[in-house]
């Protein structure tokens, strides 16, 4: 991180900051907005989440994509992490499996841009007691 040495230089960390936190703060239009969660449990730290969940927000807010991206504690799958869940607004969410910032970059151009799926779906193991 660089030196702050005038107030110019603390307006401009400030605006980036804001910028960034912008994309996880949308809470209040989440219903209309692609969402993409980041397993942050231990593995997936370990594993490189936070890198690939810093990727995520500065790539979409460089790219001008309004995405809420949050963090999310285990998925269970943690022989593929890091992991993401992708939920589109009316279709059923999609866990993505081994996200580094390449396979971030390609649900970005592919799944998140174009709806179209890409390699690395984990699938659905487990049904819903009413299914």
């Amino acid at each position: 991180m660089n030196k702050i040495k005038s107030l110019a230089d603390l307006k401009k960390l400030q605006t980036e900051v804001q910028s960034k936190i912008k994309l996880r703060e949308m809470g209040d239009h989440s219903e209309t907005l692609i969402q993409i969660k980041v397993s942050m449990a231990t593995c997936g730290i370990a594993s490189g989440a936070k890198e690939t969940m810093s990727h995520f927000i500065e790539e979409l807010d460089h790219q001008g994509i309004d995405v809420i991206v949050t963090q999310t504690g285990c998925m269970g799958y943690c022989y593929a992490e890091p992991t993401i869940e992708l939920t589109i607004p009316g279709q059923q969410p999609v866990v993505y499996g081994f996200v580094n910032k390449a396979k971030a970059q390609e649900i970005i151009e592919k799944h998140v841009k174009l709806n179209e799926m890409v390699d690395g779906i984990i699938p659905v193991n487990y049904s819903s007691i009413d299914n």
